[in-house]
């Protein structure tokens, strides 16, 4: 049953008060008190019936339903800035990403990386490399596309720059960057006799990049082709 606006207010309150809490305890702990725990529980329930579902897509459809069930939580905590290291935000950060709610995962993820919190083991990456890998993905393939893809991609190398990551996991975002300029995805191809100027000079150098951070990024032939309408669109000067 959805909660009603007074339950929401008075659990984004309990959240917000959990984490300062427990910053003050201990700089270095982590999230404790009523309202974490709650939390908790109701993600160890979520983990258990999703572990039962077979289809990737049905997971996808189950945990965007269950996301509603952590916003007022997720709303304190972030409002809380409190940085203490938090299993149940991280778990969802991921979920947002996975049913494709990029402004919200954004969000949250610049508060985790703001405060270097770690994703749980079973992530087996850290969060600059997640954000790179799964978002760039979703790009590639489509599922994020247009102005937004553009829009979000940017936030992702915004704030994942000046963090460490796998050279591959790098290239792999300027070429998602790159290709949602041009709007290709690996299911669509564009010719790039119907690019404009500005989205040519967005494409180009990222994936000129990502070729050079990991030469099997498989671009090549599109910096080609985009080399060639740069040339049609900006005429060389004669001498």
């Amino acid at each position: 049953m959805p909660m009603t606006p007074a339950q929401r207010h008075r659990a984004r309150v309990m959240a917000a008060q959990a984490a300062m809490a427990a910053a003050a305890e201990s700089p270095h702990g982590e999230m404790q008190g009523g309202a974490y725990e709650l939390m908790q529980a109701q993600l160890h329930e979520h983990l258990r019936t999703l572990k039962n579902i077979q289809s990737v897509q049905l997971k996808v459809q189950a945990k965007h339903t269950m996301l509603a069930d952590y916003e007022p939580y997720l709303d304190g905590v972030l409002q809380a800035d409190a940085g203490v290291p938090d299993i149940v935000l991280s778990t969802v950060l991921v979920w947002h990403i996975d049913v494709g709610n990029w402004n919200r995962a954004l969000q949250i993820a610049a508060y985790a990386m703001r405060h270097s919190l770690p994703l749980p083991d079973k992530y087996q990456r850290d969060l600059p490399t997640l954000l790179m890998d799964e978002i760039s993905e979703a790009a590639i393939a489509g599922r994020l596309a247009g102005a937004e893809a553009l829009a979000t991609l940017a936030q992702v190398d915004m704030l994942t720059a000046e963090k460490d990551a796998p050279d591959q996991a790098r290239a792999k975002l300027y070429k998602a960057i790159g290709w949602a300029a041009m709007g290709k995805s690996s299911t669509h191809d564009v010719d790039p006799k119907t690019l404009q100027l500005d989205m040519v000079q967005i494409a180009l150098p990222r994936l000129r990049r990502a070729i050079e951070l990991h030469v099997q990024i498989g671009v090549k032939k599109d910096v080609e082709r985009l080399e060639r309408r740069l040339n049609e669109l900006q005429p060389q000067a004669p001498n």
